[in-house]
């Protein structure tokens, strides 16, 4: 058994069960090991509960460069919008184990977190956000899918209608109020 082996098995652990349910005991459980034996790999619960962000940073991150590249604007945040939607239903407990904010002596961690928010300002630059304004928008953004993945994987969505069309029309919404002329302006 190595470090890698036992996040392999957090990672199993909680996108089957849930972040919550991964602890030292049902990790030793599943890993056929006394839980003593995880510090070897890892500082406790915390430590296994970071290395659980730093791959959901790191697997986010991956995936919305992906679908980004060659792209610009709609068709770029389009993707990177689908890519998180993507992401959070493949792997429901990586996917909130990234939703930490790091600790503030924590480096890497903000450097995982921050490598993401490039991408999303980068392709927000693209309709001439600047300052706070393409970090507000940045926020929206994320407010906006994690709102949607949240509300899916709960499945709040009941009525017969296309989740993916859903989907699209209210990125389209959020784009068409980036294009606004009063988008990031303040009102006089």
């Amino acid at each position: 058994m190595d470090t890698q082996t036992v996040i392999d098995a957090a990672t199993e652990l909680a996108d089957r069960e849930g972040l919550e349910a991964v602890t030292l005991a049902s990790l030793a459980k599943c890993l056929n090991v006394k839980p003593p034996s995880l510090y070897n790999h890892l500082d406790g619960l915390e430590g296994v509960r970071r290395a659980l962000t730093l791959r959901g940073l790191r697997e986010a991150y991956a995936r919305i460069t992906r679908a980004a590249v060659g792209l610009a604007r709609d068709d770029a945040l389009i993707a990177i919008a689908a890519a998180f939607r993507e992401f959070a239903r493949e792997h429901p407990g990586l996917y909130t184990a990234s939703l930490r904010a790091p600790a503030p002596d924590d480096a890497e961690h903000a450097a995982a977190g921050n490598e993401i928010v490039a991408v999303v300002v980068t392709v927000l630059a693209g309709y001439g956000l600047k300052g706070d304004d393409v970090l507000h928008a940045t926020r929206g953004v994320r407010a906006l899918v994690h709102g949607f993945v949240s509300l899916e994987a709960a499945g709040a969505f009941g009525l017969p209608l296309d989740l993916d069309e859903s989907f699209r029309r209210l990125l389209r919404a959020f784009i068409a109020g980036l294009q606004s002329p009063s988008s990031g302006s303040p009102s006089p």
